[in-house]
């Protein structure tokens, strides 16, 4: 069996991006819950969606908190023949999701900071693993298929263990920066983003068990004891080839005798051999598995090769069962209970510009972008039964540059819309091998063909002076190749529909809530595996946010 690459396995399970590219959350604020678009906006939020745009605040104090509750799901469906299920399922819930913005705004200056989970941000469970760790343990019966020829008793007829990874990952984002208006309608924006980062891995594989006999036993104690009993086969043949070789020699004085055409009968009558001698002979033939009619014809030369041939046979006999016997022992040091337990740190920095154009009241034109963060990750191990973090080691787990693009209209008392369109540039970020192959020994990288992007529109109807709701929708289309899909990390084009509410308590405190549900397409792999062939895996997400949070300004 191949050592199972669970450290690649927890990084991947840790891209846990709800509403953003492969890696960034861009689900920030209440506001666009309800709406899914808000890249001219010109509200707190704006802190990090349009910060140039924050200049169209009033002079003042303001702050913002917003919390968010996440459900995803993910499943996974494998065609790998001999599974005992196909059907894995990993969840994420995240209870709080936490977004703190606050803003100084005086004359043309705006001053602002935010704070809010820019990558992960929960914990993901696989109560039941997923299937390329389970693979390797549900292919040991078939391995084994050839015990049963040594022995019927040695049968094995099934598997079974318990597997558990959960992974939890939070990249929190400190954006600080300060706005500018260059005149009444263009203003710029220059920030830095700070990136501490906390990913924790926890996976045990326990209690593997191999059906024998209609029975589950444990597989290192059951593998153990089949290969000292093999060990003892191999150990009776090389006696019996050695039983015999000594047969085969005694006959090689008769035939230097000249009796080699005789037969065994002729060298009694002729009292060249006694009778016990012949009966040892002739035992020793029957045993072989020959007749007694075709002993009674054969000649000493005859007999001499039959009993060389069957030491041959038994010593290849007996290197084989030796060779089992070391295997066996050999598997059953790789199924015991394996346990990890480690945390990695690491801070990263994004340099973010900004652009904000309104040459009117009515119409918003806003540009972000947020360069690429290099980011490394320290182990910090506890356990490590299977030597894959190494305490103080280093990993990349780089996160791709950002454009952002809006388009904002205000003209009408009632309505506001907004467009926005964000590019997440994938292709610039090396996300390595696709690990599902790796475990086979090859080496397949995780293209990208295009860079993902997201289209998305919000209305805002505006029911009275201090109350709206909101409705948006959102398309995400990813740019991976089926090179990049596996079990361990897997992204699926979307659409996403979302609304909410807006409740102005007073001329200083905002109340916003909204939902959002996520529906993914689903999307089939198909995988080529050494003595299975080809197969199918289907990858599907289900995710639903709730948000809600106020904002409060001191003018």
């Amino acid at each position: 069996m191949k050592k199972l690459t669970l450290m690649v396995a927890f990084s991947m399970l840790l891209q846990l991006a709800f509403a953003g590219g492969l890696l960034t959350n861009y689900n920030q604020s209440a506001q666009y819950i309800r709406m899914l678009s808000r890249n001219a906006a010109l509200e707190i939020d704006a802190v990090f969606y349009n910060p140039a745009g924050l200049v169209k605040m009033e002079d003042g104090w303001h702050f913002a908190f917003y919390s968010q509750t996440i459900f995803q799901t993910r499943d996974i469906d494998s065609q790998f023949p001999t599974l005992n299920s196909g059907h894995f399922e990993g969840e994420t819930t995240i209870p709080v999701f936490p977004d703190l913005y606050a803003v100084y705004k005086k004359d043309k200056w705006a001053y602002s900071i935010g704070v809010g989970p820019i990558g992960g941000g929960g914990t993901a469970e696989f109560a039941n693993g997923i299937p390329t760790l389970e693979i390797p343990f549900s292919m040991i019966p078939s391995a084994l298929a050839g015990l049963s020829q040594i022995d019927p008793a040695f049968a094995v007829t099934g598997y079974d263990l318990d597997m558990a990874l959960e992974a939890s990952s939070t990249f929190w984002g400190i954006q600080l920066g300060a706005s500018y208006a260059i005149n009444d309608k263009f203003s710029v924006y220059g920030g830095m983003r700070l990136m501490p980062s906390v990913n924790t891995y926890e996976g045990a594989i326990r209690n593997i068990q191999l059906e024998n006999g209609g029975q589950m036993i444990n597989a290192a104690a059951w593998l153990t004891g089949a290969s000292g009993q093999v060990s003892s086969l191999a150990t009776q043949a090389s006696a019996g080839a050695d039983l015999m070789y000594g047969t085969a020699t005694t006959m090689q004085p008769v035939i230097d005798a000249g009796y080699g055409t005789a037969t065994l009968s002729d060298l009694e009558a002729g009292g060249v051999i006694d009778a016990a001698t012949r009966a040892q002979v002739e035992g020793g033939l029957l045993l072989i598995g020959l007749p007694q009619e075709q002993i009674d014809m054969m000649n000493v030369l005859q007999v001499q090769g039959t009993y060389s041939a069957a030491g041959d046979e038994l010593t290849a006999t007996s290197t084989l069962l030796t060779g089992t016997a070391q295997t066996l022992s050999g598997t059953a040091g790789q199924v015991g209970d394996k346990e990890v337990k480690t945390k990695q740190k690491g801070m990263g920095f994004t340099p973010i510009i900004g652009f904000n154009y309104s040459p009117n009241d009515d119409w918003t034109f806003a540009f972000k972008y947020e360069f690429e963060t290099k980011l490394k990750l320290e182990n910090e191990t506890e356990v490590d039964d299977m030597g894959l973090f190494p305490d103080g080691a280093e990993s990349s787990n780089d996160v791709p540059a950002i454009l952002a693009a809006g388009i904002g209209y205000r003209g009408l008392d009632w309505l506001e819309a907004q467009l926005s369109y964000n590019v997440y540039f994938d292709k610039g970020v090396d996300y390595g091998n696709n690990v599902r192959y790796a475990t086979l020994g090859e080496q397949v990288h995780r293209d990208i063909d295009a860079n993902y992007y997201e289209l998305a529109l919000g209305l805002q109807f505006n029911v009275t002076d201090n109350f709206a709701f909101s409705l948006g929708g959102m398309r995400s289309k990813n740019g991976v190749t089926p090179q990049y899909q596996s079990d361990f990390s897997y992204s699926n084009s979307s659409y996403t529909l979302g609304g909410g509410i807006m409740w102005k308590i007073t001329d200083k405190l905002t109340f916003d809530a909204g939902i959002i549900n996520t529906f993914y397409e689903d999307d089939t792999v198909t995988f080529t595996h050494a003595g299975v062939g080809s197969y199918d895996e289907t990858y599907a997400k289900t995710t639903i946010s709730m948000a809600a949070g106020i904002s409060y300004s001191i003018f």
